[in-house]
Protein backbone atom coordinates (compact mmCIF):
# COMPACT_ATOMS: atom_id res chain seq x y z
CA UNK A 1 0.00 0.00 0.00
CA UNK A 2 1.18 3.66 -0.83
CA UNK A 3 1.88 5.87 1.95
CA UNK A 4 2.68 9.04 -0.53
CA UNK A 5 0.22 10.58 -3.05
CA UNK A 6 1.37 9.77 -6.46
CA UNK A 7 4.10 7.96 -5.82
CA UNK A 8 4.72 4.92 -8.79
CA UNK A 9 6.29 2.08 -6.66
CA UNK A 10 7.54 -0.61 -7.17
CA UNK A 11 9.16 0.45 -10.90
CA UNK A 12 11.50 -2.69 -10.95
CA UNK A 13 8.66 -5.35 -10.19
CA UNK A 14 6.39 -3.60 -12.92
CA UNK A 15 9.25 -4.61 -15.34
CA UNK A 16 10.41 -7.38 -13.88
CA UNK A 17 7.16 -8.53 -14.27
CA UNK A 18 6.44 -7.86 -18.21
CA UNK A 19 9.56 -9.68 -18.88
CA UNK A 20 9.32 -12.68 -15.99
CA UNK A 21 5.56 -13.35 -17.68
CA UNK A 22 7.16 -13.31 -21.54
CA UNK A 23 10.08 -15.66 -20.17
CA UNK A 24 7.34 -17.82 -18.21
CA UNK A 25 5.61 -17.93 -21.92
CA UNK A 26 9.30 -18.54 -23.68
CA UNK A 27 11.28 -21.17 -21.74
CA UNK A 28 10.21 -25.05 -21.83
CA UNK A 29 10.71 -26.74 -18.34
CA UNK A 30 12.28 -29.35 -19.52
CA UNK A 31 12.06 -33.09 -18.67
CA UNK A 32 15.50 -35.65 -18.47
CA UNK A 33 16.11 -38.99 -19.43
CA UNK A 34 17.74 -41.56 -17.99
CA UNK A 35 21.35 -42.33 -17.48
CA UNK A 36 23.48 -45.32 -17.08
CA UNK A 37 25.08 -46.90 -14.28
CA UNK A 38 28.41 -45.82 -15.07
CA UNK A 39 27.41 -42.01 -15.39
CA UNK A 40 28.65 -39.55 -12.69
CA UNK A 41 28.31 -36.04 -11.69
CA UNK A 42 30.80 -33.85 -13.82
CA UNK A 43 30.46 -30.74 -11.92
CA UNK A 44 33.47 -29.83 -9.17
CA UNK A 45 31.95 -28.58 -6.05
CA UNK A 46 28.60 -29.26 -6.69
CA UNK A 47 26.94 -28.95 -3.33
CA UNK A 48 29.44 -25.64 -2.50
CA UNK A 49 30.84 -26.98 0.57
CA UNK A 50 34.19 -25.27 -0.64
CA UNK A 51 32.82 -22.00 -0.86
CA UNK A 52 33.12 -20.40 -4.38
CA UNK A 53 35.57 -22.41 -5.47
CA UNK A 54 35.35 -23.39 -9.54
CA UNK A 55 32.27 -20.99 -9.40
CA UNK A 56 32.23 -17.67 -10.87
CA UNK A 57 29.87 -14.81 -10.01
CA UNK A 58 28.89 -11.80 -11.89
CA UNK A 59 29.54 -8.48 -9.58
CA UNK A 60 30.74 -10.00 -6.63
CA UNK A 61 26.67 -11.18 -6.41
CA UNK A 62 27.62 -14.84 -4.72
CA UNK A 63 28.51 -16.28 -1.40
CA UNK A 64 28.19 -19.50 0.28
CA UNK A 65 25.73 -19.39 3.25
CA UNK A 66 25.12 -22.30 6.08
CA UNK A 67 21.53 -21.93 5.98
CA UNK A 68 19.27 -22.59 4.25
CA UNK A 69 20.93 -25.79 2.41
CA UNK A 70 20.08 -28.12 0.72
CA UNK A 71 22.18 -31.19 1.40
CA UNK A 72 25.23 -31.08 3.17
CA UNK A 73 26.49 -27.91 5.18
CA UNK A 74 26.35 -24.73 2.09
CA UNK A 75 24.72 -23.70 -0.53
CA UNK A 76 25.15 -20.68 -3.07
CA UNK A 77 23.38 -16.98 -2.28
CA UNK A 78 23.58 -14.73 -5.04
CA UNK A 79 21.80 -11.42 -5.54
CA UNK A 80 20.42 -9.88 -8.31
CA UNK A 81 21.16 -5.98 -8.06
CA UNK A 82 20.66 -3.08 -10.82
CA UNK A 83 21.51 -4.57 -14.20
CA UNK A 84 23.23 -7.32 -12.52
CA UNK A 85 21.19 -11.05 -12.48
CA UNK A 86 23.53 -12.62 -9.91
CA UNK A 87 24.78 -15.21 -12.91
CA UNK A 88 27.26 -17.98 -11.43
CA UNK A 89 29.03 -20.31 -14.13
CA UNK A 90 31.21 -22.81 -13.83
CA UNK A 91 32.98 -23.97 -17.14
CA UNK A 92 32.30 -28.18 -16.94
CA UNK A 93 33.99 -31.20 -19.11
CA UNK A 94 32.28 -33.57 -20.85
CA UNK A 95 32.50 -36.16 -23.66
CA UNK A 96 31.51 -35.43 -27.28
CA UNK A 97 28.24 -36.49 -28.66
CA UNK A 98 26.71 -37.69 -25.10
CA UNK A 99 23.78 -36.84 -23.40
CA UNK A 100 23.55 -35.31 -19.95
CA UNK A 101 20.92 -34.63 -17.05
CA UNK A 102 21.54 -31.08 -15.65
CA UNK A 103 19.66 -30.74 -12.57
CA UNK A 104 19.66 -28.52 -9.15
CA UNK A 105 18.28 -27.67 -6.48
CA UNK A 106 17.04 -24.02 -5.81
CA UNK A 107 14.63 -21.96 -3.58
CA UNK A 108 14.39 -17.99 -2.89
CA UNK A 109 13.53 -15.63 -5.47
CA UNK A 110 13.42 -16.55 -8.92
CA UNK A 111 16.14 -18.81 -10.42
CA UNK A 112 17.53 -20.16 -13.22
CA UNK A 113 19.17 -23.04 -14.92
CA UNK A 114 21.19 -23.35 -17.66
CA UNK A 115 23.80 -24.41 -20.05
CA UNK A 116 25.91 -23.06 -22.42
CA UNK A 117 28.70 -24.12 -25.11
CA UNK A 118 26.98 -27.59 -26.09
CA UNK A 119 27.53 -27.57 -29.75
CA UNK A 120 24.20 -28.74 -30.35
CA UNK A 121 21.08 -26.50 -28.47
CA UNK A 122 21.86 -25.14 -25.45
CA UNK A 123 19.09 -25.39 -22.78
CA UNK A 124 17.51 -23.45 -19.43
CA UNK A 125 14.63 -23.78 -17.21
CA UNK A 126 13.64 -22.08 -14.32
CA UNK A 127 10.94 -21.13 -11.68
CA UNK A 128 9.56 -18.33 -9.74
CA UNK A 129 9.73 -18.01 -6.07
CA UNK A 130 9.85 -20.40 -3.67
CA UNK A 131 10.00 -20.53 -0.14
CA UNK A 132 10.96 -24.20 -0.17
CA UNK A 133 13.45 -26.18 -2.16
CA UNK A 134 12.69 -26.95 -5.50
CA UNK A 135 14.34 -29.23 -8.29
CA UNK A 136 15.08 -28.20 -12.14
CA UNK A 137 15.75 -30.39 -14.42
CA UNK A 138 16.86 -30.29 -17.89
CA UNK A 139 19.06 -32.35 -20.54
CA UNK A 140 21.16 -31.79 -23.33
CA UNK A 141 23.37 -33.39 -25.84
CA UNK A 142 26.89 -32.62 -26.75
CA UNK A 143 28.19 -31.86 -30.27
CA UNK A 144 30.90 -33.92 -32.31
CA UNK A 145 33.88 -31.78 -31.01
CA UNK A 146 32.24 -30.34 -27.57
CA UNK A 147 34.74 -31.20 -24.57
CA UNK A 148 33.10 -28.65 -22.23
CA UNK A 149 29.83 -26.68 -21.11
CA UNK A 150 29.35 -23.51 -19.15
CA UNK A 151 26.94 -24.57 -16.64
CA UNK A 152 24.76 -21.18 -15.81
CA UNK A 153 22.39 -19.97 -12.21
CA UNK A 154 20.92 -16.70 -12.47
CA UNK A 155 18.37 -14.78 -10.80
CA UNK A 156 16.26 -11.52 -12.31
CA UNK A 157 16.36 -8.15 -11.99
CA UNK A 158 14.88 -6.75 -9.24
CA UNK A 159 13.81 -10.04 -7.53
CA UNK A 160 15.06 -11.02 -4.17
CA UNK A 161 18.53 -13.17 -4.09
CA UNK A 162 17.74 -16.67 -5.17
CA UNK A 163 19.54 -19.92 -3.30
CA UNK A 164 20.92 -23.19 -5.13
CA UNK A 165 22.74 -26.57 -4.21
CA UNK A 166 23.52 -30.03 -5.10
CA UNK A 167 23.31 -29.16 -9.08
CA UNK A 168 24.70 -31.80 -11.32
CA UNK A 169 25.69 -32.94 -14.51
CA UNK A 170 25.10 -36.27 -14.64
CA UNK A 171 26.54 -38.30 -17.69
CA UNK A 172 29.51 -39.84 -19.14
CA UNK A 173 32.71 -39.15 -17.28
CA UNK A 174 34.08 -36.28 -19.06
CA UNK A 175 37.23 -36.51 -17.01
CA UNK A 176 36.97 -33.00 -15.01
CA UNK A 177 37.33 -34.67 -11.67
CA UNK A 178 33.55 -34.30 -10.93
CA UNK A 179 31.71 -36.08 -7.87
CA UNK A 180 30.13 -39.88 -7.58
CA UNK A 181 26.27 -39.53 -7.72
CA UNK A 182 24.89 -40.97 -4.58
CA UNK A 183 22.93 -44.12 -4.79
CA UNK A 184 18.66 -43.88 -4.83
CA UNK A 185 17.86 -43.39 -1.04
CA UNK A 186 15.53 -46.07 0.84
CA UNK A 187 11.85 -45.80 1.60
CA UNK A 188 10.86 -44.04 4.44
CA UNK A 189 9.25 -45.44 7.22
CA UNK A 190 7.55 -44.35 10.46
CA UNK A 191 4.66 -42.17 8.25
CA UNK A 192 2.00 -41.33 10.96
CA UNK A 193 -0.38 -38.21 10.88
CA UNK A 194 0.78 -35.30 13.58
CA UNK A 195 -2.54 -33.24 13.06
CA UNK A 196 -5.60 -32.01 11.16
CA UNK A 197 -7.59 -29.58 10.41
CA UNK A 198 -10.96 -28.83 8.62
CA UNK A 199 -9.12 -28.28 5.30
CA UNK A 200 -5.06 -29.90 5.95
CA UNK A 201 -3.27 -33.11 7.15
CA UNK A 202 0.58 -32.74 9.08
CA UNK A 203 2.43 -36.10 8.31
CA UNK A 204 5.74 -36.81 9.83
CA UNK A 205 8.12 -39.47 9.17
CA UNK A 206 11.16 -41.15 9.77
CA UNK A 207 14.53 -39.80 8.39
CA UNK A 208 16.03 -41.38 5.39
CA UNK A 209 20.21 -41.49 5.22
CA UNK A 210 21.38 -39.95 1.96
CA UNK A 211 17.79 -38.29 1.17
CA UNK A 212 18.67 -34.82 0.38
CA UNK A 213 14.50 -34.22 0.13
CA UNK A 214 11.34 -36.03 0.14
CA UNK A 215 8.26 -36.24 -2.32
CA UNK A 216 4.60 -36.42 -0.31
CA UNK A 217 1.77 -38.17 -2.34
CA UNK A 218 -1.64 -37.83 -1.58
CA UNK A 219 -4.32 -40.12 -3.17
CA UNK A 220 -1.47 -41.31 -5.40
CA UNK A 221 -0.89 -38.35 -6.61
CA UNK A 222 2.21 -35.81 -5.83
CA UNK A 223 1.41 -32.58 -3.99
CA UNK A 224 4.16 -30.96 -2.36
CA UNK A 225 7.86 -31.53 -1.92
CA UNK A 226 10.04 -31.04 1.60
CA UNK A 227 13.67 -30.87 2.76
CA UNK A 228 12.88 -32.05 6.74
CA UNK A 229 10.60 -34.72 7.65
CA UNK A 230 7.13 -33.24 8.01
CA UNK A 231 4.77 -31.46 6.00
CA UNK A 232 1.37 -30.27 6.22
CA UNK A 233 -0.56 -30.56 3.48
CA UNK A 234 -3.33 -28.04 2.67
CA UNK A 235 -6.41 -27.38 0.47
CA UNK A 236 -8.51 -30.52 1.11
CA UNK A 237 -12.17 -30.52 1.74
CA UNK A 238 -13.28 -30.67 4.99
CA UNK A 239 -14.93 -34.10 6.70
CA UNK A 240 -13.27 -36.37 3.66
CA UNK A 241 -11.00 -39.37 3.99
CA UNK A 242 -7.68 -39.12 2.39
CA UNK A 243 -4.39 -41.29 2.16
CA UNK A 244 -1.02 -40.40 1.94
CA UNK A 245 2.45 -42.07 1.49
CA UNK A 246 5.96 -40.36 1.15
CA UNK A 247 9.32 -40.79 -0.81
CA UNK A 248 13.00 -39.91 -0.43
CA UNK A 249 14.40 -38.48 -2.82
CA UNK A 250 18.31 -37.38 -3.77
CA UNK A 251 20.19 -36.71 -6.88
CA UNK A 252 20.11 -40.11 -7.98
CA UNK A 253 16.67 -39.59 -7.54
CA UNK A 254 13.20 -41.09 -6.03
CA UNK A 255 13.26 -43.77 -3.26
CA UNK A 256 9.71 -46.08 -3.69
CA UNK A 257 6.78 -44.96 -1.75
CA UNK A 258 6.23 -45.91 1.94
CA UNK A 259 3.25 -47.70 2.92
CA UNK A 260 0.45 -45.59 3.27
CA UNK A 261 -1.78 -43.93 5.76
CA UNK A 262 -5.27 -42.74 6.14
CA UNK A 263 -5.97 -38.95 7.76
CA UNK A 264 -9.92 -37.68 7.67
CA UNK A 265 -10.07 -33.85 8.08
CA UNK A 266 -12.19 -32.08 10.64
CA UNK A 267 -15.53 -30.54 9.92
CA UNK A 268 -15.32 -27.24 8.56
CA UNK A 269 -15.84 -24.84 11.85
CA UNK A 270 -16.53 -21.73 10.23
CA UNK A 271 -13.96 -20.15 12.00
CA UNK A 272 -12.26 -16.83 10.25
CA UNK A 273 -15.20 -14.88 9.58
CA UNK A 274 -17.12 -14.36 12.50
CA UNK A 275 -20.24 -12.88 11.99
CA UNK A 276 -19.68 -10.84 8.28
CA UNK A 277 -22.15 -10.28 5.62
CA UNK A 278 -21.55 -12.97 2.70
CA UNK A 279 -20.15 -10.23 0.50
CA UNK A 280 -18.52 -7.82 2.40
CA UNK A 281 -16.19 -4.94 1.16
CA UNK A 282 -12.41 -3.91 2.99
CA UNK A 283 -11.51 -0.41 3.38
CA UNK A 284 -7.86 0.51 4.83
CA UNK A 285 -8.03 3.59 6.64
CA UNK A 286 -4.63 5.85 7.22
CA UNK A 287 -3.26 6.38 10.21
CA UNK A 288 -0.90 9.81 8.86
CA UNK A 289 -1.43 12.40 6.36
CA UNK A 290 -0.48 12.14 2.52
CA UNK A 291 -2.64 14.03 0.81
CA UNK A 292 -5.44 12.34 1.19
CA UNK A 293 -8.41 13.63 3.01
CA UNK A 294 -7.92 13.58 7.04
CA UNK A 295 -10.49 10.64 8.64
CA UNK A 296 -10.83 9.83 11.78
CA UNK A 297 -12.23 6.31 12.15
CA UNK A 298 -15.73 7.44 12.89
CA UNK A 299 -15.44 9.21 9.24
CA UNK A 300 -14.71 6.13 7.75
CA UNK A 301 -18.13 5.23 5.02
CA UNK A 302 -20.82 3.08 5.98
CA UNK A 303 -20.16 0.79 2.67
CA UNK A 304 -17.47 -0.40 4.33
CA UNK A 305 -17.24 -3.84 6.22
CA UNK A 306 -14.40 -4.43 7.13
CA UNK A 307 -11.64 -1.54 8.32
CA UNK A 308 -8.01 -1.86 8.12
CA UNK A 309 -5.73 0.26 10.23
CA UNK A 310 -2.84 0.89 8.10
CA UNK A 311 -0.35 0.18 9.65
CA UNK A 312 1.42 -1.34 12.79
CA UNK A 313 4.81 -0.29 12.83
CA UNK A 314 7.79 -2.52 13.65
CA UNK A 315 9.86 -2.56 17.19
CA UNK A 316 13.51 -3.48 17.96
CA UNK A 317 11.99 -7.07 19.05
CA UNK A 318 12.19 -9.48 15.66
CA UNK A 319 8.61 -9.90 14.70
CA UNK A 320 7.26 -7.99 17.16
CA UNK A 321 4.60 -4.53 16.08
CA UNK A 322 3.43 -1.77 18.21
CA UNK A 323 0.51 1.05 17.09
CA UNK A 324 1.34 4.59 17.31
CA UNK A 325 -1.45 6.35 16.63
CA UNK A 326 -0.99 9.63 14.88
CA UNK A 327 -2.37 12.39 16.75
CA UNK A 328 -0.61 15.23 15.26
CA UNK A 329 -1.37 14.23 11.48
CA UNK A 330 -4.74 13.46 12.34
CA UNK A 331 -5.65 17.17 13.51
CA UNK A 332 -5.49 15.81 17.57
CA UNK A 333 -7.02 12.74 17.44
CA UNK A 334 -6.50 11.12 20.26
CA UNK A 335 -6.29 7.61 21.52
CA UNK A 336 -9.33 7.39 23.42
CA UNK A 337 -11.37 8.98 20.52
CA UNK A 338 -9.85 6.24 18.55
CA UNK A 339 -10.70 3.64 20.63
CA UNK A 340 -14.75 4.71 21.30
CA UNK A 341 -14.78 5.16 17.72
CA UNK A 342 -13.31 1.19 17.19
CA UNK A 343 -16.10 0.05 19.78
CA UNK A 344 -19.14 2.31 17.64
CA UNK A 345 -18.12 0.61 14.75
CA UNK A 346 -18.36 -2.66 16.05
CA UNK A 347 -21.74 -1.65 17.19
CA UNK A 348 -22.85 -0.83 13.82
CA UNK A 349 -21.73 -4.49 12.57
CA UNK A 350 -18.36 -3.74 11.06
CA UNK A 351 -14.81 -5.03 11.83
CA UNK A 352 -12.12 -3.41 12.74
CA UNK A 353 -8.33 -4.93 12.13
CA UNK A 354 -5.26 -3.68 12.52
CA UNK A 355 -2.78 -3.82 9.25
CA UNK A 356 0.78 -5.26 9.38
CA UNK A 357 3.02 -3.84 6.71
CA UNK A 358 2.53 -1.51 3.49
CA UNK A 359 4.80 -0.40 0.86
CA UNK A 360 7.63 0.55 3.71
CA UNK A 361 7.20 -2.21 6.20
CA UNK A 362 9.98 -3.73 7.66
CA UNK A 363 8.46 -6.17 10.32
CA UNK A 364 10.37 -10.26 9.20
CA UNK A 365 8.78 -13.41 10.84
CA UNK A 366 11.87 -15.81 9.84
CA UNK A 367 12.17 -17.73 13.04
CA UNK A 368 10.14 -19.60 15.92
CA UNK A 369 11.33 -16.76 18.52
CA UNK A 370 10.31 -13.95 15.87
CA UNK A 371 6.97 -15.70 15.08
CA UNK A 372 5.77 -16.16 18.86
CA UNK A 373 6.46 -12.50 19.13
CA UNK A 374 4.49 -11.18 16.26
CA UNK A 375 1.89 -13.33 17.87
CA UNK A 376 2.40 -12.08 20.99
CA UNK A 377 1.98 -8.05 20.25
CA UNK A 378 -0.68 -8.62 17.53
CA UNK A 379 -2.92 -10.39 20.51
CA UNK A 380 -1.74 -7.06 22.71
CA UNK A 381 -2.97 -4.82 20.34
CA UNK A 382 -6.27 -6.44 19.48
CA UNK A 383 -6.74 -6.70 23.32
CA UNK A 384 -5.97 -2.08 23.99
CA UNK A 385 -7.58 -1.39 20.75
CA UNK A 386 -10.43 -3.69 21.02
CA UNK A 387 -9.33 -4.68 16.67
CA UNK A 388 -11.10 -7.89 15.58
CA UNK A 389 -8.40 -9.17 13.63
CA UNK A 390 -4.80 -8.54 11.68
CA UNK A 391 -4.06 -8.05 8.24
CA UNK A 392 -1.03 -9.35 6.81
CA UNK A 393 0.14 -6.30 3.75
CA UNK A 394 4.02 -7.80 4.30
CA UNK A 395 5.22 -6.40 0.51
CA UNK A 396 8.92 -7.03 1.03
CA UNK A 397 8.45 -10.95 1.19
CA UNK A 398 7.11 -13.17 4.21
CA UNK A 399 8.42 -16.56 5.42
CA UNK A 400 5.91 -19.25 5.01
CA UNK A 401 6.47 -21.59 7.77
CA UNK A 402 6.94 -19.46 10.52
CA UNK A 403 4.01 -16.66 9.44
CA UNK A 404 1.67 -19.55 9.17
CA UNK A 405 3.53 -20.25 12.84
CA UNK A 406 2.81 -16.86 13.90
CA UNK A 407 -1.21 -16.76 12.52
CA UNK A 408 -2.03 -19.66 14.16
CA UNK A 409 -0.87 -18.63 17.44
CA UNK A 410 -2.46 -15.84 16.97
CA UNK A 411 -5.39 -17.33 16.02
CA UNK A 412 -5.27 -19.67 18.88
CA UNK A 413 -5.19 -16.67 21.53
CA UNK A 414 -8.10 -14.69 19.74
CA UNK A 415 -10.18 -17.55 19.19
CA UNK A 416 -12.69 -18.66 16.10
CA UNK A 417 -13.76 -15.42 14.89
CA UNK A 418 -10.46 -13.34 14.69
CA UNK A 419 -10.74 -12.25 11.59
CA UNK A 420 -7.74 -12.48 8.99
CA UNK A 421 -7.04 -10.87 5.71
CA UNK A 422 -3.88 -10.74 3.19
CA UNK A 423 -3.63 -7.87 0.60
CA UNK A 424 -0.20 -9.60 -1.51
CA UNK A 425 0.99 -7.71 -4.49
CA UNK A 426 0.42 -9.76 -7.83
CA UNK A 427 3.48 -11.24 -8.36
CA UNK A 428 3.01 -12.57 -5.24
CA UNK A 429 -0.35 -15.07 -6.07
CA UNK A 430 0.94 -16.27 -9.93
CA UNK A 431 2.10 -20.04 -8.65
CA UNK A 432 0.53 -21.79 -5.38
CA UNK A 433 4.27 -22.54 -5.04
CA UNK A 434 5.33 -18.50 -3.48
CA UNK A 435 5.40 -17.76 -0.23
CA UNK A 436 2.42 -15.69 -0.22
CA UNK A 437 0.22 -18.40 -1.45
CA UNK A 438 1.65 -20.92 0.03
CA UNK A 439 0.88 -19.27 3.30
CA UNK A 440 -2.92 -18.54 2.52
CA UNK A 441 -3.33 -21.91 1.63
CA UNK A 442 -1.59 -23.22 5.25
CA UNK A 443 -4.09 -21.28 7.43
CA UNK A 444 -6.98 -21.62 4.72
CA UNK A 445 -9.31 -22.84 7.70
CA UNK A 446 -8.27 -19.89 9.96
CA UNK A 447 -8.14 -17.37 6.70
CA UNK A 448 -10.74 -14.73 6.00
CA UNK A 449 -10.16 -13.17 2.50
CA UNK A 450 -7.39 -12.65 0.53
CA UNK A 451 -7.62 -9.07 -1.85
CA UNK A 452 -4.70 -8.99 -3.80
CA UNK A 453 -3.89 -5.71 -5.08
CA UNK A 454 -4.54 -5.31 -8.90
CA UNK A 455 -2.43 -2.27 -9.17
CA UNK A 456 0.85 -1.26 -9.29
CA UNK A 457 1.76 -4.19 -11.55
CA UNK A 458 3.33 -5.69 -14.62
CA UNK A 459 1.32 -7.44 -16.74
CA UNK A 460 0.67 -10.91 -15.51
CA UNK A 461 -0.15 -14.63 -16.47
CA UNK A 462 -4.10 -15.15 -15.57
CA UNK A 463 -4.76 -18.50 -14.85
CA UNK A 464 -5.44 -19.69 -19.12
CA UNK A 465 -1.51 -19.14 -19.20
CA UNK A 466 -2.19 -15.58 -21.07
CA UNK A 467 -0.94 -12.56 -20.65
CA UNK A 468 -3.06 -9.82 -19.27
CA UNK A 469 -2.27 -5.62 -18.52
CA UNK A 470 -3.78 -4.23 -15.70
CA UNK A 471 -6.21 -1.81 -15.57
CA UNK A 472 -9.18 -4.17 -17.61
CA UNK A 473 -11.81 -6.70 -16.66
CA UNK A 474 -9.75 -9.76 -17.94
CA UNK A 475 -6.71 -8.62 -15.48
CA UNK A 476 -9.21 -8.78 -12.65
CA UNK A 477 -11.26 -11.74 -13.52
CA UNK A 478 -8.23 -14.25 -14.94
CA UNK A 479 -5.61 -13.52 -12.12
CA UNK A 480 -8.55 -14.09 -9.64
CA UNK A 481 -9.36 -17.30 -10.85
CA UNK A 482 -5.51 -18.68 -10.67
CA UNK A 483 -6.36 -18.01 -6.15
CA UNK A 484 -10.00 -19.14 -7.22
CA UNK A 485 -8.41 -22.46 -8.79
CA UNK A 486 -5.65 -22.89 -6.80
CA UNK A 487 -7.13 -23.65 -3.65
CA UNK A 488 -8.96 -20.79 -1.84
CA UNK A 489 -12.60 -21.08 -0.95
CA UNK A 490 -14.32 -18.35 -3.33
CA UNK A 491 -15.22 -16.51 -0.07
CA UNK A 492 -11.90 -15.84 0.68
CA UNK A 493 -11.14 -14.28 -2.57
CA UNK A 494 -11.72 -10.45 -3.12
CA UNK A 495 -10.48 -7.62 -5.75
CA UNK A 496 -7.89 -5.10 -4.54
CA UNK A 497 -7.86 -1.43 -6.26
CA UNK A 498 -7.31 2.23 -5.82
CA UNK A 499 -10.29 4.11 -5.19
CA UNK A 500 -8.97 6.74 -7.19
CA UNK A 501 -6.27 7.74 -9.61
CA UNK A 502 -3.95 9.25 -6.63
CA UNK A 503 -4.76 5.95 -4.73
CA UNK A 504 -1.56 4.32 -6.75
CA UNK A 505 1.11 4.76 -9.32
CA UNK A 506 -0.59 2.82 -11.57
CA UNK A 507 -3.55 0.50 -12.18
CA UNK A 508 -6.87 2.55 -11.16
CA UNK A 509 -10.35 1.58 -12.74
CA UNK A 510 -13.23 3.01 -12.53
CA UNK A 511 -15.76 1.71 -9.97
CA UNK A 512 -17.87 0.25 -13.36
CA UNK A 513 -14.92 -2.06 -14.76
CA UNK A 514 -14.94 -3.53 -10.51
CA UNK A 515 -18.31 -4.13 -11.24
CA UNK A 516 -18.11 -5.82 -14.13
CA UNK A 517 -15.37 -8.20 -12.88
CA UNK A 518 -17.85 -8.93 -10.06
CA UNK A 519 -20.27 -9.86 -12.34
CA UNK A 520 -18.21 -11.71 -14.92
CA UNK A 521 -17.00 -13.83 -12.01
CA UNK A 522 -20.19 -14.19 -9.60
CA UNK A 523 -22.54 -14.51 -12.35
CA UNK A 524 -21.15 -15.32 -15.54
CA UNK A 525 -21.98 -11.50 -17.14
CA UNK A 526 -19.84 -8.48 -17.75
CA UNK A 527 -17.13 -9.75 -18.56
CA UNK A 528 -13.72 -9.33 -21.43
CA UNK A 529 -12.58 -11.85 -23.61
CA UNK A 530 -11.30 -13.92 -20.69
CA UNK A 531 -14.06 -15.86 -19.39
CA UNK A 532 -13.98 -18.29 -16.50
CA UNK A 533 -14.65 -21.99 -16.75
CA UNK A 534 -17.74 -21.38 -13.87
CA UNK A 535 -19.11 -18.92 -11.73
CA UNK A 536 -18.14 -18.17 -7.48
CA UNK A 537 -21.45 -16.62 -6.77
CA UNK A 538 -19.83 -16.30 -2.70
CA UNK A 539 -16.88 -14.86 -4.24
CA UNK A 540 -16.17 -12.40 -0.57
CA UNK A 541 -16.20 -9.01 -2.70
CA UNK A 542 -13.96 -6.09 -3.29
CA UNK A 543 -10.92 -3.73 -1.45
CA UNK A 544 -9.62 -0.43 -1.82
CA UNK A 545 -6.61 1.69 -0.43
CA UNK A 546 -7.79 3.60 0.99
CA UNK A 547 -11.19 5.20 2.82
CA UNK A 548 -8.84 8.18 2.70
CA UNK A 549 -8.52 8.26 -1.20
CA UNK A 550 -12.47 7.54 -1.69
CA UNK A 551 -13.32 10.58 0.22
CA UNK A 552 -10.86 12.93 -1.57
CA UNK A 553 -13.06 11.39 -4.34
CA UNK A 554 -16.13 12.17 -3.21
CA UNK A 555 -16.79 8.42 -2.14
CA UNK A 556 -17.35 7.41 -5.44
CA UNK A 557 -15.78 3.89 -5.14
CA UNK A 558 -17.60 3.00 -2.02
CA UNK A 559 -20.98 4.47 -3.79
CA UNK A 560 -20.52 2.63 -6.48
CA UNK A 561 -18.91 -0.72 -5.85
CA UNK A 562 -20.18 -1.13 -2.39
CA UNK A 563 -24.14 -1.58 -2.91
CA UNK A 564 -23.00 -3.95 -6.08
CA UNK A 565 -20.81 -5.80 -3.57
CA UNK A 566 -23.73 -6.33 -1.47
CA UNK A 567 -25.89 -7.21 -3.69
CA UNK A 568 -24.06 -9.65 -5.71
CA UNK A 569 -25.78 -13.27 -5.20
Amino acid sequence: MDRAPGTAVRRRRLRAGVLVCALALALPLAGAGPASAADVNNVRNAGFEAGLGDWTCSANSGTTVSSPVHGGTAALRATPAGQDNARCTQTVAVRPNSTYRLTGWVRGGYAYLGVNGTGTTDVSTWTPDSGSWKQLSTSFTTGSSTTSVTVYTHGWYGQAAYYADDLSVFGPDGGGGGEEEPEVPGTPGGLGVSGTTSSSVSLAWNAVSGATGYTVYRDGTKVTAVSGTSATVTGLAADTSYSFQVAAVNAAGESPKSAAVTARTKQKDGGGSGDLPEHAVTGYWQNFDNGAAVQRLSDVQNAYDIIAVAFADATGTPGAVTFNLDSAGLNGYTVAQFKADVRTKQAAGKKVIISVGGEKGTVSVNDSASAANFANSVYALMQEYGFDGVDIDLENGLNPTYMTQALRALSAKAGPDMILTMAPQTIDMQSTSGSYFRTALNVKDILTVVNMQYYNSGSMLGCDGKVYSQGTVDFLTALACIQLEGGLDPSQVGLGLPASTRGAGSGYVSPSVVNNALDCLTRGTGCGSFKPSRTYPSLRGAMTWSTNWDATAGNAWSNAVGPHVHALP
